[in-house]
């Protein structure tokens, strides 16, 4: 029989994008880990350090298993924005965005049942139009934001507000979908198992 595939998030994002290439995690277990920056740490370098952090975590917990977990970062400059809880944090992200270019970075690792790992980094580019304060007031009352880094949710109302992506659009929603296929076949797994 061939080895699970555990999920280490909770993100309906990412279960939904897998579903979308016809890959659906045996067992969901998400990760708690401290996801504080380090100082002066860099974007991408978190990125990685987190996906890491979270794969290894469930390891112990599910052996023999294939484990995939990610992280989503969204950087300005040198800065990690924050997965926006509070009203006055996703506001402060929009009014840093606005009207300039920003990465999104989402790193994924895999983690095989006989514990080799491998860790991709996808980095994508989005640009918002210059918001008004009528449009951040309207993306604020929408609730998308919350939970979300950098304070928003490209699949969803904020779509209206981004004149310009590069990159992997499903890495900016949270799972870059080449890549992990990529890196899960190339770690063994049969992401087509449905399809025999």
């Amino acid at each position: 029989m061939a080895p699970s595939l555990v999920l280490a998030s909770a993100s309906p994002r990412r279960r939904d994008l897998l579903a979308q290439i016809g890959i659906v995690p045996d067992i969901i277990a998400p990760a708690d880990i401290d996801e504080t920056p380090l100082p002066r740490e860099l974007p991408s370098v978190y990125a990685q350090r987190i996906s890491s952090s979270k794969a290894h975590k469930i390891t112990d917990l599910h052996p023999g298993c294939f484990i995939l977990s990610a992280d989503t970062v969204v950087a300005c400059g040198r800065r990690i924005l924050p997965k926006a809880e509070k009203v006055d944090e996703a506001r402060a992200c929009l009014e840093l965005l606005s009207g300039r270019r920003h990465r999104v970075m989402t790193s994924v690792t895999v983690v095989t049942p006989d514990q080799k790992s491998k860790t991709v980094l996808v980095t994508s580019t989005v640009k918002f139009k210059r918001l008004t304060d009528r449009d951040i007031s309207r993306y604020i009352v929408s609730g998308e934001w919350q939970g979300k880094a950098g304070g928003y949710a490209i699949q969803g109302l904020a779509a209206t507000l981004i004149t310009f992506i590069e990159g992997s659009y499903s890495g900016i929603v949270g799972l870059p979908l080449y890549e992990t296929a990529r890196l899960l076949e190339g770690l063994g797994y049969e992401c087509n198992r449905a399809a025999d």
